[in-house]
């Protein structure tokens, strides 16, 4: 089974202002991270804002090169990016981002903007890739809405049809980069549970990338937590969930919100009698 992604001690660095006396500095947006995703896995990346979790979802597609390090999909490190080679191995990666706005062309309908996609990778005759337009766009819960254009979509309906645009490339991994951050709580339940009926259904690998560890808990059984670049804590969602080793693992955790007082109570009282460990400062491989 295909799609098995491997970030081998990755290092992304940017230039930054210059410092005392006009010295060049450079800041380091992850610093030596070692990951895999095995085929049809969901591994949950989770930190706060300025963390690199994004940085490093960007580098596990492929859109940006990596400072050191290697980046392997199914065994082969990426091409240089905006090569021929590259676009190729990009396909078999999508990313659906945060604000679907951001990324649907707001003068065009959704089916043609999905279509484009198709045509401009596939060499298919029309009338197959209307089928295979109207097949995605029941698949992700859009039926016939295809001839709609984004300012008659709700924004739940608009990452719907993100997800579509991503997904009719029939890639092999998908990475999700804070995907359901900006729909509403009962919106991104529904958004939550179409991911994972797809991934299902296609046999996706998905790196899932989130603020809230509630929402990972939903959707991976395995997490990374970063903190300023680094993996400090990562296992099994469950174990982390209910036995954090690391401070910062901790404070995400106290942000989830409860049913009630009594259930904060409750984690409170677990997180504080749970027997501190010392912080880690690499990945166990996950």
């Amino acid at each position: 089974m295909s799609g098995t992604l491997v970030l081998d001690a990755v290092t992304r660095e940017y230039a930054a202002n210059a410092g005392f006396w006009g010295r060049k500095t450079s800041f380091r947006a992850v610093d030596g991270v070692s990951l895999s995703v095995a085929p049809g896995e969901t591994l949950g990346i989770v930190g706060e804002s300025g963390s690199g979790k994004s940085t490093l979802g960007r580098l596990a597609a492929g859109i940006e090169a990596v400072s050191s390090g290697k980046v392997l999909f199914d065994g082969q490190p990426y091409a240089p990016v905006g090569s021929r080679d590259w676009r190729r191995q990009r396909r078999l990666v999508q990313v659906i981002f945060q604000n679907p706005s951001g990324v649907i062309d707001p003068r065009l309908a959704i089916g043609r903007q999905i279509d484009e996609a198709l045509a401009t990778h596939e060499a298919l005759d029309r009338h197959a890739r209307d089928r295979r337009v109207a097949d995605m766009l029941d698949l992700v819960g859009l039926g016939s809405l295809g001839d709609r254009y984004p300012t008659q979509l709700s924004g739940g309906q608009l990452q719907r049809a993100v997800i579509a645009r991503a997904l009719i490339m029939r890639p092999e991994m998908v990475i999700c980069d804070e995907a359901v951050s900006a729909l509403d709580v009962s919106v991104q339940a529904q958004i939550i549970n179409l991911l994972m009926d797809l991934r299902e259904k296609l046999g996706l690998t998905m790196l899932f990338i989130s603020h809230d560890l509630g929402v990972i808990r939903h959707i991976s059984r395995k997490v990374a937590v970063m903190h300023r670049g680094k993996v400090v804590e990562s296992g099994d969602v469950e174990t982390l969930y209910s036995n954090p080793r690391h401070d910062y693992t901790r404070a995400l955790l106290a942000a989830i919100p409860v049913g009630s007082p009594a259930e904060r109570r409750k984690r409170d009282t677990a997180q504080r009698t749970a027997a501190p460990v010392a912080q880690a400062s690499s990945l166990v491989q996950a």
